[in-house]
C-alpha cells in the first residue's frame, strides 16, 4: 500500500480540496466514486492521480479506461486515508485529483447556433449540478457561471452533474463584461419572467440563445435584467407559483432542444 496514515502531507493536501480556497490555490479539486472518475478518465479530463483503498483494489469498473497520452497516477491507500479525503458519510473507495481547466468565453460565442445557459447567483450547488446535467442532455454548447453562483467544484455540485461536468465547457466570469460581448456578436439573452407575454412554446429558440436563469429567491440581478433581451413566461395550469432554477432550466433547454431538432 503506498500511503496508509491520514497524516502524510500528500493526503493533507488532498483533503484540503474540499475547502474552496484550496481548490482555487491548489487549481485542483477532487471527485468521489466509480462513476465520476469513469466519466472523467472517458473524457481525456487532466487527472493528476487515482486514489483507491488498496484493501479493496483497483474498481473493476476502471481497468483499462486509462488514455495512454495522458499518463495518471495510481495511487493505494488505506480507508482512513479515503475518509479524510472525501464528502460522503459513506465514500465509495476511489476519488481523483483532477486539475482545473481554463475554458475560454470566445469558444462559445464563437458557437453561431449555440444555447448557451448563463447562472447568475444560483447559490444551491444541487441546482447548479443539475442545469450542468440538463445542458449536457439538451446539447447546449456550455455553461457560464457569474458571481455570487454556488462553486462548480464543491462536491456537492460536481455529484450533482453525474459527469456532466466533463462534457461540456463551463465558463466563470462577471456576467456584466461577458454578456455584452456576446451581444456583440449577435446573442439573443433571455430569462424567464411571471410578467413576460411570450410564452417558451412561442418563442424562436432556432437562433443562437443564452438563457439567463437567476437566483433561486430573487430571479436575476438588476444589473443583469438591463442586458437582457427577451422576457418569457413558462406556462403552468396548476396552483404552484414558481417552479426551481434547475427545473425551469431545463424546461426551457428541452424546448431550445425540441424546436432545434425539429
Amino acid at each position: 500500500m503506498d500511503i496508509v496514515s491520514p497524516q502524510n502531507t500528500r493526503v493533507k493536501e488532498w483533503a484540503q480540496l474540499l475547502e474552496k480556497k484550496h481548490r482555487t490555490r491548489q487549481h485542483k479539486y477532487i471527485i468521489e466514486g466509480i462513476h465520476l472518475v469513469q466519466e472523467a478518465l472517458r473524457a481525456g479530463a487532466d487527472l493528476e492521480c487515482i486514489v483507491y483503498d488498496g484493501e479493496q483494489g483497483v474498481p473493476i469498473e476502471l481497468a483499462g479506461l486509462e488514455n495512454p497520452l495522458k499518463r495518471v497516477e495510481w495511487v493505494s491507500v488505506s480507508p482512513a486515508v479515503i475518509a479524510k479525503c472525501t464528502d460522503t458519510m459513506t465514500p465509495q473507495p476511489v476519488f481523483a485529483i483532477v486539475r482545473k481547466s481554463k475554458e475560454p468565453l470566445q469558444s462559445l460565442i464563437a458557437e453561431r447556433q449555440g444555447l448557451v445557459v448563463v447562472l447568475d447567483n444560483v447559490q444551491d450547488p444541487g441546482n447548479v449540478g443539475t442545469i450542468i446535467r440538463s445542458a449536457d442532455a439538451a446539447g447546449a454548447a456550455g455553461v457560464v457561471l457569474g458571481a455570487g453562483c454556488a462553486d462548480v467544484y464543491n462536491p456537492k455540485t460536481i455529484r450533482s452533474t453525474m459527469g456532466s461536468l466533463f462534457h461540456l465547457p463551463i465558463v466563470e466570469g462577471e456576467l456584466q463584461s461577458l454578456l455584452p460581448e456576446a451581444k456583440a456578436a449577435g446573442v439573443r439573452l433571455v430569462s424567464t419572467s411571471l410578467q413576460a407575454e411570450y410564452s417558451c412554446y412561442s418563442y424562436d429558440f432556432t437562433q443562437p440563445v443564452w438563457l439567463v436563469i437567476g437566483n433561486e429567491g430573487k430571479g436575476i440581478s438588476d444589473t443583469t435584467a438591463q442586458l437582457v433581451d427577451d422576457a418569457i413566461t413558462i406556462p403552468m395550469q396548476g396552483q404552484a407559483e414558481s417552479l426551481n432554477a434547475a427545473m425551469a432550466a431545463t424546461i426551457l433547454l428541452f424546448e431550445a432542444m425540441r424546436q432545434r431538432m425539429g
